[in-house]
Order: C-alpha cells, then sequence, then structure tokens
C-alpha cells in the first residue's frame, strides 16, 4: 500500500474502516475503504464481491460515488486485506445539514440547494434502478457532497441488490429505521418503491432541518408514519391487512403533509406526497420524479 498515504479515519462500518487518504503518485485524495477477508475455502465473502461488483456497474453515472480501483493484499495466516479506493468528497449530508443548524446563526438549507440535491439523488437512484439494483439503505450519512461542484452522490451500496423478476424474498434487516418504508417494517416483499420512499423522507428533511419519521422500534416507526400519514386500509393499500407484521393499529385520518413541510411550495408538497404513497406500486418511481413540475424552475441541462 505504498501507493496511498492515510491521513485520517474517517468511518467504521460492519464491514471494515474507512480512511481518508492521498494517492502518492497523483496526490489525489482518495477514501480508502478496508476490508477484513476472513479465511474461506469460497475465497472472497459474497457480500464484499457484490458490493465490488455493483459499484463497478453503477460508476459510470456522476451521482454514484466512483469505485477508482480494487487492491488485494495478502498479509498473514492466509488472511486478505481488500482495499476499494474511491473518489474523496468532503462532507455528507447530515453533515452538511448539521452545519447550517450551527448557532448562533442556525439557517434553512436554500430552496434552490434543496431542488437541486433531490433532482441529483433521483437520478442516481434511477441509475440504480435502470441497472437492476435496489440500494436499501438511503439515508443522508451515505449521501456524500461535493460542497465546490454543488454534486451530491449516492455511496455505501454494502446492503445494495440486485434485484431479478420474479422478486425474491429479500432480508428485512435493511434501510435505517427512520428512512425505512412501511412494507418493510410490515414483513411484505420488496423493490425499487423501497428506495423511493427513503428519498422522501430524505426530502422532508433536506426542507424541515430534522428527521420526518423519528422512531426507536419498528413499531413505533409504523406509528409515527400512521400519525401523519393515516393508518393504511385496504382502500389505499390493497392487501395491506394481510401482511406478515401487520397488527391492529389504532385508526388515524391522514394530516395535511404541508404542515410537515412548512418551508415548501405546493409542488414540493406534491411530489412529496408521491414519494410517501403506500402502496408500492403506486409510489412515484425515480425517473418519473425528475420529470415532475417540482423541477420545472431548475436548468436540468446543468446535469
Amino acid at each position: 500500500m505504498e501507493k496511498y498515504q492515510k491521513l485520517e479515519k474517517i468511518g467504521q462500518g460492519a464491514y471494515g474502516s474507512v480512511y481518508k487518504a492521498r494517492d502518492t503518485s497523483t496526490g489525489q485524495l482518495v477514501a480508502l475503504k478496508k476490508n477484513h477477508l476472513p479465511i474461506s475455502d469460497q475465497g472472497i465473502p459474497p457480500s464484499t464481491l457484490r458490493e465490488v461488483s455493483l459499484l463497478q456497474l453503477l460508476s459510470n453515472s456522476l451521482y454514484i460515488v466512483r469505485l477508482l480501483s480494487v487492491e488485494h493484499i495478502p498479509i498473514h495466516n492466509g488472511k486478505h486485506l481488500l482495499f476499494l479506493v474511491f473518489e474523496y468528497l468532503d462532507t455528507d449530508l447530515k453533515k452538511f445539514i448539521d452545519s447550517h443548524l450551527q448557532p448562533p446563526n442556525p439557517t434553512l438549507l436554500p430552496p434552490n440547494t434543496v431542488q437541486s440535491f433531490l433532482f441529483q439523488i433521483c437520478s442516481g437512484v434511477a441509475h440504480c434502478h435502470s441497472n437492476g439494483v435496489l440500494h436499501r439503505d438511503l439515508k443522508p450519512h451515505n449521501l456524500l457532497i461535493d460542497v465546490e461542484k454543488g454534486i451530491i452522490k449516492i455511496a455505501d451500496l454494502g446492503l445494495g441488490r440486485a434485484f431479478s423478476v420474479p422478486l425474491k424474498n429479500y432480508t428485512h434487516e435493511v434501510v435505517t429505521l427512520c428512512y425505512r418504508a412501511p412494507e418493510v417494517l410490515l414483513g411484505a416483499n420488496y423493490s425499487t418503491a423501497v428506495d423511493m420512499w427513503s428519498v422522501g423522507c430524505i426530502f422532508a428533511e433536506m426542507v424541515r432541518m430534522k428527521v420526518l419519521f423519528l422512531g426507536d422500534s419498528e413499531f413505533r416507526q409504523l406509528l409515527i408514519i400512521f400519525r401523519l400519514l393515516g393508518t393504511p386500509t385496504e382502500e389505499v393499500w390493497p392487501g395491506v391487512t394481510s401482511l406478515p407484521d401487520w397488527h391492529a393499529y389504532p385508526q388515524w385520518e391522514p394530516q395535511d403533509l404541508a404542515h410537515a413541510v412548512p418551508y415548501l411550495g405546493a409542488d414540493g408538497v406534491d411530489l412529496l406526497s408521491k414519494m410517501l404513497i403506500y402502496n408500492p406500486a403506486d409510489r412515484i418511481s425515480a425517473k418519473d420524479a425528475m420529470n415532475h413540475p417540482y423541477f420545472d424552475t431548475l436548468d436540468r441541462n446543468q446535469f
């Protein structure tokens, strides 16, 4: 690893550490994701192979963090290190929002910034979906920002899954709770619509500067969603009461979504409502979202 000079540790995940580093030959800043590979007769773990292959497939989009190279290093006792070398970005959306909340003068994100970021996120998600990939863990922490260029990119495809037809039963231990779609919480089969629910939650958070649905358990998460959007019925979501984890929930009427995002105009509220539709079959797709009137004042040619 003489090729890279480690500068600082910037993250710790389930599968390894992430370091800010410099390519010693070019001076380029990179992010090194270090994976400890266990000894296995089967070779590299499937989860790692999956992430690498997905990243290679998706890296040709401006709105997906680019995988620059993969370095495989034997160390000792049959153990190996695998370094994934990514482009380095300044910050993530969570830190970016938090930076605007610092006293003594907390500020909202400018509406044109929210609009631009949301369009780019939808573009990245549409790219994933058109290549048959679910992200499954979209959240502000996994959206990296080049502040100078105003570009936001999707990162951390460690939970990404290629989807196929017919849809398989995927694991339900996916998506950080606040951004988890109700079909996942209720134990249903799921597909690309889970990512769009997460995008809706992120959209609302950029406007509100705080999490939209802040639950501390799966049950509480559902109750918080139901209190705002109304308890789902068979009319709005056919089959909902037959889902594996459905219970007898309190019956709430839907509230006015605009009250939850008071600084968002009518077009924005309409787009948000389409991202937070209960029935996954009716939820707006990333591609269709990009054509929504909310983006009519955006210069799409810059993207």
